[in-house]
């Protein structure tokens, strides 16, 4: 039997709009004003984001695609606090980034585990570590925390596997595990730097389907950086494509396929001629002149 066609709701150059992705909320959870990174300084001086405005509701999915270098992954460090803006404004959670400390949840292109450490324990890990799990660690990790780690665990397809190492597992299954640490102290906000970009194909389609079940179950903010158009477009409610370096936002589209998504839509024409226009998109973004700050 064949798939019914999804047809996507694209609106470049538009701010999101509420509907079944993306609830309106008094106040974003993440919003970039005129932000702006410059690493170095004088005549060294590498300008690696432009002046950039960004605003994503509470409980979004947006991904970020571009060129290589475009400024991606510095807008995921300014997000979560590792970069300071050389100008403009980085506002998380209604507070400017470096005001408080919040709830984040991160996961990278290889697996962060800790190779002495079991599964369980390296999911549990963050719950060593923020408040207000810290403080109920040593008499609940073999209780409530541990029931905890087990249930995301059997979610993403673990079940029996809390007590390996992580040599003894593949890399899908590690990035799996690395999803569980991400979310086991219950981040309002969830930031993703091309977290399966090592994987083959099909383990990359297995986790996507894997991660939108996450998402759908526990609403955290994401915020994705992928190379993968397809990747983009079978997980983001938003699509934020970027400019050649020094980067900014070129168009910024929502992506309103009815959810859950399967891989067998991202063969139908619509994700298809979806996929085309990013391309196209990013394809003159590599071929435009880069300009210098101020031009």
């Amino acid at each position: 039997m064949s798939q019914p066609r999804h047809k996507p709701a694209i609106v470049p150059s538009a701010p999101p709009q509420p509907g079944a992705d993306a609830p309106l909320r008094a106040a974003p959870a993440i919003e970039l004003s005129q932000a702006s990174v410059t690493f170095g300084r004088g005549a060294g001086a590498v300008p690696a984001l432009s002046e950039t405005s960004l605003r994503i509701p509470d409980g979004e999915f947006v991904a970020l695609v571009g060129p290589s270098g475009c400024g991606k992954s510095t807008i995921l460090r300014l997000v979560s606090g590792l970069v300071q803006p050389s100008s403009g404004v980085v506002i998380v959670g209604g507070r400017e980034v470096t005001a408080r400390a919040l709830r984040i949840g991160m996961a990278f292109q290889n697996p962060t585990t800790l190779p002495w450490l079991t599964i369980e324990q390296n999911v549990m890990l963050p719950l060593k570590i923020v408040q207000p799990f810290r403080s109920r660690f040593a008499r609940e990790k073999r209780g409530a925390f541990r029931d905890k780690a087990h249930a995301l665990l059997s979610q993403v397809g673990l079940k029996g596997f809390a007590g390996k190492y992580p040599w003894q597992l593949s890399g899908g299954m590690l990035q799996r595990a690395n999803l569980c640490r991400a979310l086991i102290h219950e981040p309002r906000m969830l930031l993703l730097d091309e977290p399966f970009g090592a994987l083959d194909q099909f383990t990359r389609e297995e986790l996507w389907a894997v991660l939108q079940e996450l998402w759908l179950a526990h609403r955290p903010t994401v915020l994705l950086v992928t190379h993968d158009l397809r990747e983009a477009g079978f997980l983001a409610s938003r699509i934020c494509v970027m400019s050649a370096r020094p980067g900014r936002i070129l168009d910024d589209s929502a992506v309103a396929f009815a959810r859950p998504r399967t891989i067998a839509m991202t063969f139908e024409p619509d994700f298809v001629a979806l996929n085309q226009r990013l391309r196209e998109l990013i394809v003159d973004a590599r071929s435009a002149p880069i300009l210098e700050e101020g031009i």
